[in-house]
């Protein structure tokens, strides 16, 4: 909840945003106080807070403490809080949703954009030379590096995408200087995934890793985009880290395809579209 409060803090009117600093700067004390006394601290009107209340999506000032009393008194934000087995319908879509966003947000705040950029020189560069851009990953991973492999082969790009372990080791003992081994993991810390991104390393190919910051994985590429969240990965499904690695994904195979050519990408893309018309019903 703190966490989704500093990340809107830009796009709130001002008013609204001094009602935020409040409760940033001691969020106990803004649960406890009656709204007088919260209007009359943030200089402004008893409307305003209220309005503050449901910009932030909640129902009003009193669901809002409610809300914030719970952050407070568990010492972690309430949009991080797992699905309790009690929960209405309504609870569960707030709380995946909550969550997704907070992670979205956080990370729109926090990333790299120079590795970003960094990671992408490299694979516009490997499509320019027609060298290899590869992607592994394992288990919901895996998933997640063939939905790369899906978005980056309609640009042109020589790729492929694997979760087999071996399969991983063969094909890293095949690149070379030119190439580029994506590897997306959650944990950072599958041994299969560590093997190959040391291979390819090894062997001159650029390792560009989806991960968390701390982890074995994130030290072992040459470029890392972090991929924090306040997702367990040991107690939880991954719903947050699987959204916000296909989120990693997009913003890469986005800014590859703004390098490649318009000239050739245009037509072949149309190209590609039209073939596809003929396998949808009119």
């Amino acid at each position: 909840m703190l966490d989704r409060i500093l990340a809107s803090l830009p796009s709130l009117a001002p008013a609204e945003q001094r009602v935020g600093r409040l409760v940033l700067a001691d969020p106990r004390a803004f649960a406890s106080l009656p709204v007088t006394i919260l209007a009359d601290r943030s200089h402004v009107s008893k409307p305003t807070v209220v309005r503050f209340c449901r910009s932030m999506g909640y129902d009003g000032l009193s669901d809002f403490k409610l809300k914030l009393a719970g952050t407070v008194s568990e010492g972690v934000p309430f949009i991080h809080r797992s699905v309790d087995v009690d929960d209405k319908t309504s609870d569960v879509v707030v709380k995946v949703i909550d969550n997704t966003v907070a992670a979205f947000l956080k990370y729109r705040n926090d990333a790299s954009t120079a590795a970003i950029e960094k990671a992408t020189d490299a694979m516009a560069a490997a499509q320019r030379q027609g060298r290899r851009i590869e992607f592994i990953g394992a288990g919901n991973s895996g998933i997640v590096a063939q939905d790369a492999q899906h978005k980056f082969f309609r640009l042109g790009v020589n790729t492929v995408a694997y979760s087999d372990g071996h399969m991983q080791v063969m094909s890293a003992s095949l690149m070379g200087p030119g190439d580029c081994l994506v590897v997306i993991s959650n944990s950072g810390r599958t041994r299969d995934l560590m093997d190959a991104c040391d291979i390819a390393r090894q062997n001159g190919a650029t390792t560009i890793v989806i991960t968390a910051s701390g982890s074995p994985l994130a030290a072992a590429g040459h470029i890392h985009l972090a991929a924090d969240h306040p997702e367990g990965y040991d107690r939880y499904s991954p719903m947050v880290s699987r959204l916000m690695h296909l989120m990693i994904v997009d913003i890469l195979a986005t800014c590859v395809a703004l390098r490649i050519d318009g000239n050739a990408l245009q037509p072949l893309l149309q190209s590609m579209k039209d073939n596809l018309l003929n396998k949808r019903y009119t």
